[in-house]
C-alpha cells in the first residue's frame, strides 16, 4: 500500500484520538507480509512501533487539550477562586492586621540584626545607606504603580454603575411609550431588573450568589427582548418600539460592562510584590538606622504609613467588603422613581 494513501479519520470522542485509516491498512498489510516472508518481519516491527508511537502521542495530546478546555482561558483556576474567597472573606481590619504583622516582623528583624552589627558600623554605613536608598526608590515606584491600578479600577466600577443605571432609566422611560399589554409587562420586568442590580452592589464579585443574580438578570433580559420583538411585530413602522429596542440593547451591554468591571481586579502578583518589597525596604532601613544607633520612632511611623498605603490599595480592590465601596445611589434613586405612576401614556 502506498504511503500517500488517502487520510480518512475514524470518528472518536476528540480529534486527537482519530486514527488514520491508512495507518490501520498499513499495519494489516505488514502482518500479511510477515506470514509470507520472514525477511519482512523487521520492517513490520518498525511500522508497528511507528503506529504505536503516533497513537500514544495523539492520546497524550488529547488529554492536554481536554485539560486546557476544562480550565479555559477565561475561567479562574481553583487556586484563584480560593484566594478570592479568602481575600473577600476577611474584613478590612483583618487585612490591615495581616499587612502590619508582615511589615512589622521584617522591620523588627532588621532592627535586631542592626544591633548585632552595630560594632561594624564604620564599614557598613556607606554600603547599607546606598542599598537602602535605591531599594526605597524602587519600592516607592511599585507602591505608586499598584495604587494607580487600584484607583483606575475603582473609577471604572463607579462609571459602570452610573452608565448602567442611566441605561435602565432610559429603557424604563421609553418603555412607557409602548402599547398595551407589552407596556405593563415590560415596566414590571424592568422594576425587577433594577432590584437585581441593587442586589449585585452588595455581593462579592465572582461568588455563587452573584452568579445566581446575574443569571436571573439574563433571564429578565431575554423576556424583555421577547416583549420588544412582539411590540415590533405589532407596529413595525412606529418610532417608539424602535427607540425602546435601541435602549434595551444598550442596557444589556452595560450590564456586561458592569460585571466585567467588578471582576477586573489588580493582579495578585502585584499585591504580593508590593507587600514583600515594602517589607524588605523597611527592614533594610531599620537595619541601617539600628547600625547607626538611631531611635525606633521613625521606623514605627514609617511602618504605620506603609501599612496604611498598602491597606488603601487592597481596600480599593474590594468593592463590596472594604471600607471604600462602590455606592449604589444611582440604582436606589432610579428604583424610587419607578414607584411613581408612569409619566407618559401608553402608545
Amino acid at each position: 500500500m502506498s504511503r500517500n494513501a488517502l487520510s480518512v479519520y475514524l470518528p472518536s470522542t476528540t480529534t486527537a484520538h482519530c486514527i488514520p485509516v491508512r495507518m490501520v491498512a498499513r499495519q494489516t498489510a505488514m502482518r500479511m507480509l510477515r506470514d509470507l516472508s520472514p525477511a519482512s518481519c523487521s520492517e513490520s516491527r518498525l511500522f508497528d512501533r511507528e503506529f504505536s508511537s503516533e497513537v500514544t502521542l495523539r492520546k497524550r495530546s488529547g488529554r492536554r487539550q481536554r485539560k486546557r478546555f476544562r480550565a479555559g482561558p477565561d475561567r479562574p483556576t481553583r487556586r484563584e477562586m480560593l484566594c478570592d474567597a479568602l481575600f473577600f472573606a476577611l474584613s478590612s481590619w483583618a487585612v490591615a492586621l495581616i499587612i502590619f504583622a508582615v511589615v512589622a516582623s521584617v522591620t523588627g528583624a532588621g532592627v535586631l540584626l542592626g544591633r548585632h552589627l552595630r560594632e561594624h558600623h564604620e564599614t557598613l554605613r556607606e554600603p547599607f545607606g546606598v542599598l537602602q536608598g535605591a531599594l526605597l526608590g524602587v519600592v516607592g515606584l511599585i507602591l505608586a504603580f499598584g495604587l494607580s491600578l487600584a484607583v483606575g479600577r475603582y473609577e471604572d466600577r463607579r462609571a459602570a454603575v452610573v452608565s448602567d443605571a442611566n441605561a435602565i432609566g432610559t429603557t424604563y422611560l421609553r418603555g412607557q411609550l409602548l402599547a398595551e399589554p407589552v407596556r405593563t409587562r415590560s415596566l414590571t420586568l424592568l422594576r425587577k431588573y433594577t432590584d437585581l442590580a441593587i442586589r449585585i452592589s452588595g455581593e462579592v464579585p465572582n461568588s455563587s450568589s452573584m452568579k445566581r443574580t446575574v443569571a436571573a438578570e439574563d433571564v429578565l433580559q431575554r423576556r424583555l427582548w421577547g416583549l420588544a420583538s412582539e411590540s415590533l411585530h405589532v407596529a413595525p413602522v412606529a418610532s417608539a418600539p424602535r427607540l425602546y429596542v435601541d435602549s434595551l440593547n444598550t442596557m444589556i451591554d452595560q450590564q456586561t460592562v458592569r460585571i466585567s468591571a467588578l471582576n477586573n481586579r489588580v493582579p495578585g502578583s502585584v499585591l504580593v510584590l508590593e507587600v514583600i518589597g515594602a517589607s524588605l525596604a523597611l527592614g533594610l532601613l531599620a537595619l541601617y538606622l539600628s547600625v547607626l544607633g538611631r531611635g525606633l520612632w521613625p521606623m514605627a511611623l514609617a511602618t504605620l504609613l506603609v501599612t496604611m498605603l498598602l491597606l488603601v490599595t487592597f481596600d480599593l480592590d474590594r468593592p463590596t467588603r472594604g471600607l471604600i465601596t462602590i455606592p449604589d445611589t444611582p440604582y436606589v434613586a432610579l428604583r424610587a422613581s419607578m414607584v411613581l405612576p408612569p409619566a407618559a401614556p401608553a402608545g
